[in-house]
């Protein structure tokens, strides 16, 4: 039988993510397992700290979360951001006339409703700052990411291009992992600094907004996928070459020295670029294999065999092991676990 064409998974999520999100949910005595599997995740995957999850599936988590708790916030704040505040949000900001007074009410509305973080607009030379302020205590990384996402999807859909942003500057310790927030957010976060600041160019404060109520209500619909994926990081290294190697079936990808000569620059320093953002050529191959991968084991009725072949390995075992390195589990055995919930 002909295998379908392959199709690549746009990202995938790290477990580790997935974990945090359910923190908040456990301590108010949500049922994480229907919620789970609402979301079509296997507990199993929780076992393992190399598992990955789908974009669609972390989007169904969020979504899920919300519902059960009647909280857009997933209860990491005292008050809850109860269900369709950005939904009223995102209706009032687009109705501003540039960036800088729609991220000063996004800001309004959120001091108003949220208790434990206030955030703060200053402009300082060229820079805009978004300081987050927290309320009694230092917060995890999950709460600060997912207080920035709301607001910066909402810059980047308002003026319909992503806001750069330069620098992040956190209170929190770093995470075991912080790939996931490098890749959505930017290269640079330092942990451990005495406030929570954001900096982008206040140049950006300028722009105008290009929406309007037909665009807000298919904005609404791509919502929570949108924050997750659709406006992370573009100037990164290892950003332009996934998007080269996601165009392509890997039977096709370039050598590292072709690849170098795409991208006008030697080896030496295309390797050293990759290397300051904490990976390589071949783990960014890895990486898009092992999305795809887990795209097909989820989504398709394709054998092992077709999977394998499509990923351009030289026969099933070498699938087998690498997908067990990658996310801990055997492939057999994830499509077992998702087909299950």
């Amino acid at each position: 039988m002909k295998a379908a064409p392959l199709t690549y998974s746009k990202d995938t999520i790290s477990i580790a993510l997935v974990h945090e999100a359910l923190a908040a949910a456990q301590q108010h005595a949500v049922d994480t397992a229907a919620i789970l599997e609402t979301a079509g995740i296997p507990q199993e995957l929780l076992d393992s700290n190399k598992a990955r999850v789908s974009i669609l599936q972390f989007g169904q988590l969020w979504i899920a979360l919300a519902d059960a708790m009647n909280d857009e916030f997933f209860g990491m704040d005292s008050h809850a951001l109860r269900r369709g505040s950005y939904q009223l949000l995102s209706k009032w900001v687009y109705q501003a006339d540039h960036l800088q007074l729609a991220l000063q009410d996004m800001l309004v509305f959120l001091n108003l409703v949220l208790d434990d973080f206030v955030g703060e607009l200053r402009i300082e030379n060229d820079y805009a700052i978004l300081i987050i302020h927290d309320k009694d205590q230092v917060k995890p990384m999950f709460s600060y990411a997912t207080y920035l996402m709301l607001i910066h999807s909402l810059m980047c859909w308002l003026t319909g291009q992503r806001i750069a942003i330069l620098n992040m500057q956190l209170k929190c310790n770093a995470p075991v992992d912080d790939t996931d927030y490098r890749i959505r957010f930017c290269d640079q976060i330092e942990y451990a600094c005495t406030d929570n600041k954001i900096y982008f160019e206040a140049q950006h404060l300028a722009l105008k907004i290009k929406q309007d109520e037909k665009s807000w209500k298919r904005f609404l619909k791509q919502t929570p996928y949108n924050l997750l994926v659709r406006y992370k990081n573009p100037h990164a290294l290892s950003h332009q070459i996934r998007k080269q190697l996601v165009k392509l079936p890997p039977s096709q990808w370039l050598e590292l020295s072709e690849l170098t000569q795409h991208f006008n620059m030697s080896e030496a320093t295309f390797q050293r670029r990759l290397k300051q953002e904490g990976t390589s050529y071949q783990q960014l191959k890895n990486e898009v294999r092992r999305d795809t991968a887990i795209e097909l084991l989820s989504k398709t009725q394709q054998s092992l065999q077709e999977i394998s072949d499509q990923l351009n390995f030289h026969d099933p075992s070498a699938f087998h092991r690498a997908f067990k390195k990658w996310t801990g589990l055997n492939p057999g055995a994830y499509r077992q676990y998702t087909e299950n919930t």
